[in-house]
């Protein structure tokens, strides 16, 4: 029988990097953490985690803290049953957009109640791989599986504009957004994982395999910020543009070019029972803000 303290301080130490953090979290000392720890990996003969920095746990570990979820889970379903057990509020961990979290996911979040969330921020192409390795128990992917254990809802798709100031477009674009002109106006990238720009570029403006000159802030507002400054320019989420699209401070690149991207629920059936009222506001709210799929 594995200790659940134990596998509380290795999930701990693993999601907060640290034995600092992990301390503060479980509300002892990191000496504590620590030494549940080693005795963790004296039961199980092997390492469980990467003492660098950050922390992190290794395969076995990331098992192990798998299986901690999945017994957290487990309880909280039995406690719907019986009331007297009175858990405290389920934390859930959950792999999310970043636009997503900028336009419609937390408004979904706040419409339900009893529950906490540990967001995960990745990109859309990338955040399935979270929840391939068992670190989160839902993720919104643009990946619609299958996975092996796992439910997908589809969701609607997150409809992005590739938008510039005025004055940006005048002085970079003077002839037509062009291969050429795209080669030497600066754009935005979220992270090493964000395609968009390049995916717009490659459909509309037929541009060679050439990178494009950028600029790196991992911040959907930012993005939208450092359009309407002139910094670059970037492929936005349409919710987060429309107002400055209808007053003018940004224009559309080319009219009418909008780049769609499909999302989806995704989440371990042993979580469904738990996850249910969230997956109930998730979809109402996706309902009204994605566009449905053709």
């Amino acid at each position: 029988m594995l200790d659940p303290a134990q596998l509380a301080a290795l999930a701990a130490v693993h999601r907060r990097g640290s034995f600092d953090l992990a301390a503060t979290e479980l509300h002892v000392t990191p000496s504590a953490v620590s030494q549940r720890i080693k005795a963790l990996e004296e039961v199980t003969g092997t390492l469980l985690i990467r003492r660098s920095q950050p922390c992190a746990a290794t395969e076995a570990g990331l098992r192990l803290i798998r299986h901690h979820d999945e017994i957290a889970l487990l309880e909280r379903s039995l406690a719907a049953d019986l009331p007297g057990l009175a858990p405290g509020p389920a934390t859930l961990r959950i792999a999310v957009n970043a636009d997503s979290l900028a336009t419609w996911v937390i408004p979904a979040l706040a419409a339900t109640s009893g529950l906490l969330f540990d967001l995960v921020i990745d990109d859309q192409d990338v955040s399935q791989d979270w929840l391939r390795r068992g670190e989160v128990v839902a993720a919104i992917t643009s990946h619609p599986g299958p996975l092996q254990g796992c439910d997908t809802i589809p969701l609607g798709l997150l409809r992005y504009r590739a938008t510039a100031s005025p004055s940006f477009v005048a002085r970079w674009f003077p002839d037509g957004v062009t291969a050429p002109a795209l080669l030497a106006a600066p754009t935005l990238t979220f992270s090493d994982q964000d395609q968009l720009q390049a995916r717009w570029a490659d459909r509309h403006c037929k541009r060679r395999r050439q990178a494009l000159p950028t600029h790196r802030m991992a911040s959907s507002q930012a993005f939208v910020d450092a359009c309407l400054a002139g910094l670059g320019w970037g492929v936005n989420p349409e919710p987060l543009v429309a107002p400055h699209l209808a007053s003018g401070a940004l224009v559309e690149l080319l009219p009418d070019t909008a780049l769609d991207v499909e999302l989806y629920w995704q989440f371990t059936r042993l979580a469904g029972p738990v996850l249910a009222p969230v997956t109930a506001a998730i979809r109402q709210k996706a309902g009204s803000t994605l566009v449905p799929p053709a």
